[in-house]
């Protein structure tokens, strides 16, 4: 029992440590945009509802810039999401 365990442990620590095929590091990246854009998408959310909440006339520029530069330092995801809203 113990030296199966020890042989499904070393496979899978090879595995892990091999190479990917082409492919499946372009679906790690293509969820990694996807994640980046969610999540920038969010923090465009968050400065419009604190804009509504501060509810102060001439500070919308101040909140989309935040907006802007929080989702831009998510990844490349996040600048597109901050650059199509």
């Amino acid at each position: 029992m113990r030296l199966w365990v020890c042989i499904v442990l070393l496979s899978t620590v090879l595995c892990a440590s091999a190479d990917r095929p082409g492919i499946v590091q372009g679906a790690i990246r293509a969820g990694q945009f996807v994640r980046d854009a969610a999540r920038g998408s969010w923090d465009m959310y968050r400065a419009y509802r604190d804009m509504r909440e501060a509810n102060y006339r001439g500070a919308d520029k101040y909140f989309h810039a935040r907006g802007n530069y929080d989702a831009a330092r998510r990844g490349p995801g996040g600048a597109w999401a901050a650059r199509v809203i």
